[in-house]
């Protein structure tokens, strides 16, 4: 499994923020790994230098094994507090998602 970092011309995709995320996602969706064949990661600052209380998105995109992708996206005013929000919606996704492959 895959885990794919995007940002965009405002946040600076270093290593340490790749690192970050890629526990974040482990520790949030890990359990979902075995079924995703690449997790893709959207970070992005809305108004760039200003400040705001939904200042920065994260997008975030899960392609299922034999399965079309699901996507889910949270704004917040800080990088973490959007993943978090993003793999909270995402996770909520992808278990309706396994259920009715199941036929729950």
């Amino acid at each position: 499994m895959k885990i794919q970092l995007n940002t965009d011309n405002h946040i600076d995709g270093s290593d340490a923020l790749e690192s970050r995320v890629n526990a974040m996602m482990e520790q949030h969706l890990g359990r979902f790994f075995p079924r995703l064949s690449r997790l893709e990661v959207f970070l992005s600052d809305h108004n760039s230098t200003k400040s705001g209380p939904s200042d920065r998105r994260c997008a975030l995109e899960a392609r299922m094994q034999n399965d079309d992708p699901i996507g889910a996206s949270h704004d917040d005013e800080n990088t973490e507090k959007a993943i978090r929000g993003a793999c909270d919606k995402l996770k909520a996704q992808l278990e309706s998602r396994i259920e009715k492959q199941r036929g729950y």
